[in-house]
């Protein structure tokens, strides 16, 4: 739960014959406290959202609906995960590029971010995320 890559994680799945839950509770299942969560929807069937990277932010992806894929950058290589289920997400460290794509009509996607929206936080330009990412190992 300590890793600094992204990684999957399950989450908890009480089934039911009347419908299933899961959960999220802070550090509990997620690596960070939750301080802001927002959700992405009404994105037409097989659209891209633009890639961005965080300086400091951590987030958890969650597919409530639908599917997608997260394209993730670590600045030499890239890798792309495939989300398509309410009870596992996608950890995502800060100073890892991300972008969101292939998603499916109606799919929602839930990120929880582990501070405020900060506008400094966020790196825009892939480049200028390379050489940051480059000093850092």
């Amino acid at each position: 739960m300590t890793s600094n890559k992204p990684h999957i994680i399950d989450l908890p799945k009480v089934t039911d014959p009347r419908g299933n839950l899961s959960f999220i509770q802070n550090s509990d299942q997620i690596p960070f406290d939750i301080q802001r969560t927002y959700w992405i929807y009404d994105v037409p069937g097989g659209m891209f959202r633009n890639g961005h990277a965080f300086r400091t932010q951590h987030e958890f992806i969650v597919a409530l609906s639908g599917s997608f894929d997260v394209v993730l950058h670590d600045g030499v290589e890239e890798k792309r995960i495939h989300l398509s289920r309410s009870y596992y997400g996608l950890y995502v460290p800060p100073m890892t590029w991300r972008s969101i794509d292939n998603f499916s009509t109606n799919s929602v996607a839930m990120v929880l971010s582990s501070t405020l929206y900060d506008e400094n936080d966020y790196i825009r330009n892939f480049e200028e995320f390379q050489k940051l990412s480059c000093n850092e190992k």
